[in-house]
């Protein structure tokens, strides 16, 4: 029999997206995950600078591109990213609408 060639991935749910954003700012920030909550501003609260939020869209690219063909964040819509809560919700909405 032939190796199956084409997998279809379990979506990915909303609590699997904060893990991974979360996971992401404890290797960037380097910071421990408890510390880390949907409602905190990524300059406010978490100390994030601009280029701390470049490394996080980088990885969430390189990590959700394998789950989720085309998955990228363009520099505008990172602009909008002020909370953790806003990257769960964006890259929820884009997994979300790649699978519709």
């Amino acid at each position: 029999m032939p190796a199956e060639t084409h997998v279809v991935p379990e979506p990915i749910g909303r609590d699997a997206i904060f893990a991974i954003v979360r996971d992401h700012l404890v290797d960037i920030l380097e910071v421990e995950p408890e510390s880390i909550s949907e409602g905190q501003s990524f300059r406010d609260d978490l100390n994030a600078d601009s280029l701390a939020l470049v490394e996080l869209v980088e990885a969430l690219e390189e990590d959700l591109s394998e789950r989720t063909v085309g998955f990228r964040i363009d520099d505008d819509d990172l602009q909008d990213l002020k909370t953790v809560r806003d990257a769960v919700d964006f890259v929820y909405a884009q997994v979300s609408a790649k699978k519709a």
